[in-house]
């Protein structure tokens, strides 16, 4: 998949700016990080939009292409409209592909719990990311895990998903990110249940929640 989101320098700041950009098809974006100050550009929502909804998400590395030149960048955070979820700004984080970062990666269940299948029990899908800390170029798109296997009571950890990867765990390796529980009753039937399906990319803050 091309990775590359072409970007302008932004003059000027503030609501009217905003405006007038998303009028012409962009949003406004804060790059970051390194040893350079930060810069105000602007980008293309769909483009941008694009580069989310891949599999990676968040953690897609991207070129970003500005005045003749091209630096890797991951999205740390963007904006969206409460109401029509439209994104409405981004921040870029510029990353060294030689130095570790921390984010976060989402879990992806596969199969279903023998537990579930054969003993009625419910699957309970507690932690759905796992903080990590890896190399830029080696952040995993998803952590897979097979849960067929799981029976009533057994679970998955951080550490039973953490060995032998190229990347490290930042979430404590005791944490519980899935388990086969027995079925609940009454209005708690489908309390803490989860489908094995993921999440295509993270969600940003709403303009509410800024």
């Amino acid at each position: 998949m091309d990775t590359t989101l072409q970007a302008v320098v932004r003059e000027s700041r503030g609501k009217n700016e905003a405006r007038r950009l998303r009028v012409t098809g962009q949003i406004p974006a804060v790059v970051y990080g390194g040893s350079q100050p930060p810069q105000a550009v602007a980008v293309s929502p769909k483009e941008l939009s694009r580069l989310l909804h891949s599999e990676a998400g968040l953690n897609t590395l991207i070129d970003l292409a500005l005045e003749g030149t091209t630096t890797k960048v991951i999205v740390k955070d963007f904006l969206l409209q409460p109401v029509t979820q439209q994104l409405m700004h981004a921040d870029f984080y510029r990353v060294n592909l030689d130095k570790k970062v921390q984010v976060k990666v989402s879990v992806r269940l596969h199969g279903e719990p023998k537990g579930v299948k054969i003993q009625g029990g419910v699957l309970d899908f507690v932690h759905r990311e796992i903080e990590i800390e890896s190399l830029p170029a080696e952040i995993p798109e998803h952590i897979d895990i097979d849960v067929t296997g799981l029976m009533m009571g057994d679970g998955v950890y951080v550490r039973d998903v953490a060995s032998g990867q190229k990347w490290t765990s930042v979430s404590p390796v005791d944490m519980l990110l899935v388990h086969v529980v027995g079925a609940r009753t009454g209005s708690d039937d489908t309390a803490g249940a989860a489908t094995a399906e993921p999440e295509v990319a993270k969600k940003g803050k709403t303009d509410k929640e800024k």
